[in-house]
């Protein structure tokens, strides 16, 4: 095989076209849009590809016996492994085994000692395991090849080009796309790879150099293209460069809404808020305002939170946004939401909240509306509180343990014990455990309020539930139920503690005295007395 070693330095393009005779006249599948997926990448490869009724020898001889990486790794990527696969077929497992233990020389003759006959959805699941041994992984794709009648899919000759530029071995990796595009197998996925490969490795140059040549391949230098090498750019935390090479780019191709969402994504992971509110003016400019470009004004907003103004811009901005019809996803709302709660902000909360539920009917989840209500627990609303703990049920979102107990401390607070003795009735028949906490203030407030029925049922319900921390509480129900007038049940509950093992306080035992002694049941006390010795 000839290298042309001088134009081809660190792997860049060939600046040839590689099929001038045939060239390649499809038009590439439209990807997703990339700034939705948490795996883009892994996505493009999978998208659809022209299919081919045969695919010459020659191509796959063009693959390099012995790929070389060209270029050190910036940082080692992570590969999937075979032996992190569960219930992997048996056959599968075989062979990601022999890639994974052989030297790459030895490694067709021990494929073929196996005696195994793989399949185009065989080579691929191989491939997919095996990132980690590009030599042996090239060395399985030929002798797959020979029994395939060197019939690969369209997304095996992907693999190969992804785990080749994974692995910085860019020269084989472009032979591997000369041989693709002779049998006009290339497509974005093809390129797409290339681009994050590129990046990944630290070459944003070189992967801009192959987007400007990607018209060679037969495949157009379209705004899908362009967004996918910006997504690729700015996943790698690289956005400035992305919208630098932008600003360039848009003067040949019209950037679109999913454009200026993957540059605003890739700032809000990197908290740039100044660079932010650069292309988001930029985006107004050159598309206006689109209510549909919902991922964008998300990540914009998401990053003004970051900024030294935080919530206050963002609300701002929201206004902005909201008088234009134009609105943010939930993503927004809930991070939103929690700066409020931070700051105490209930006017920004409000604002938002009637925003997000009524003008633009998201559904809030549970989690949000805990924000919401530890707000108005914080302000002493007990009436907003409670009102949006009611709706929440009609909205989809179920009250959970920490909504239970935030209702229930502001209701024990502002003493409304119906409501607060109805509302823990609620939450132990779903199952929710109350606070340690709010239960000594609940038992504490009953029997304030002369209800010892409701502070033993607290009890009994801290006994079940906590194991630790509960003497404090059980010496304060003793003297309370005592206080009350309730003998009996003061001494069952000093019997219970003591046989529990939990600490009934010296006092607590000489006031129980006091009124046995006057109801002149002596014999009670010195049997209590005789258990609490012995404890």
């Amino acid at each position: 095989m000839t290298r042309t070693s001088k134009k081809r330095r660190h792997g860049y393009p060939p600046p040839n076209n590689p099929s001038s005779a045939n060239p390649i006249r499809h038009k590439p599948q439209p990807a997703k849009k990339l700034h939705s997926s948490s795996n883009p990448t892994h996505r493009i490869l999978n998208s659809p590809t022209p299919i081919h009724k045969t695919l010459n020898s020659s191509a796959v001889a063009l693959l390099p016996a012995n790929p070389r990486t060209q270029t050190p790794v910036a940082k080692r990527p992570t590969f999937a492994s075979y032996l992190d696969t569960p219930n992997l077929p048996p056959k599968i497992g075989l062979l990601c085994e022999i890639l994974a233990k052989t030297h790459t020389p030895s490694v067709e003759e021990r494929l073929e000692e196996t005696g195994v006959r793989v399949t185009q959805e065989d080579v691929e699941e191989v491939l997919k395991l095996s990132y980690g041994f590009p030599g042996p992984s090239v060395k399985f794709f030929r002798w797959a090849g020979r029994q395939l009648n060197d019939f690969h899919s369209p997304y095996a000759w992907n693999l190969v080009v992804d785990l080749l530029g994974k692995n910085c071995f860019f020269d084989a990796m472009w032979d591997a796309i000369s041989a693709m595009a002779k049998e006009r197998l290339l497509s974005l996925a093809t390129f797409a790879s290339v681009f994050s490969s590129y990046v990944v490795a630290n070459l944003v140059k070189e992967a801009i150099s192959t987007f400007e040549c990607m018209s060679q391949y037969g495949c157009p230098r379209d705004i899908v293209a362009l967004n996918s090498l910006l997504s690729a750019i700015c996943r790698d935390g690289k956005t400035a460069d992305a919208v630098e090479f932008l600003r360039v780019a848009k003067v040949e191709i019209r950037p679109d809404p999913d454009t200026y969402a993957i540059l605003l994504e890739g700032l809000e992971n990197e908290g740039n808020v100044d660079c932010a509110r650069q292309v988001f003016s930029e985006m107004v400019i050159e598309i206006g305002w689109d209510p549909n470009n919902v991922p964008a004004y998300d990540s914009f907003l998401n990053t003004l939170l970051k900024g030294p103004d935080g919530i206050r811009e963002a609300v701002k901005v929201f206004e902005t946004l909201k008088n234009r019809r134009c609105y943010p996803g939930i993503s927004f709302f809930r991070l939103a939401l929690d700066e409020c709660v931070k700051k105490c902000d209930s006017r920004g909360a409000d604002t938002l909240w009637q925003a997000m539920v009524g003008r633009i009917g998201c559904q809030p989840d549970t989690s949000m509306y805990n924000l919401v209500i530890s707000l108005h627990c914080r302000d002493g609303n007990v009436d907003l509180a409670q009102r949006m703990f009611d709706e929440m049920v009609y909205k989809g979102a179920f009250p959970n343990a920490q909504t239970y107990n935030m209702v229930f401390k502001l209701l024990i607070k502002d003493r409304k014990l119906k409501e607060a003795s109805a509302l823990f009735t609620e939450m132990v028949k779903n199952e929710c455990v109350p606070e340690l906490a709010n239960c000594d203030i609940a038992v504490r407030i009953f029997l304030d309020f002369g209800d010892p029925y409701f502070a033993i049922k607290v009890w009994k319900c801290m006994i079940e539930n906590y194991h630790s921390g509960l003497e404090d509480t059980g010496n304060l129900l003793v003297v309370g139920l005592r206080d009350l007038n309730r003998i009996p049940e003061a001494v069952k509950y000093a019997e219970d503690m003591i046989a529990r093992g939990m600490k009934l306080d010296f006092s607590t035992l000489s006031k129980l005295k006091q009124d046995l002694l006057r109801a002149r049941k002596e014999y009670v006390y010195d049997e209590l007395l005789r258990k609490w010795k012995a404890r």
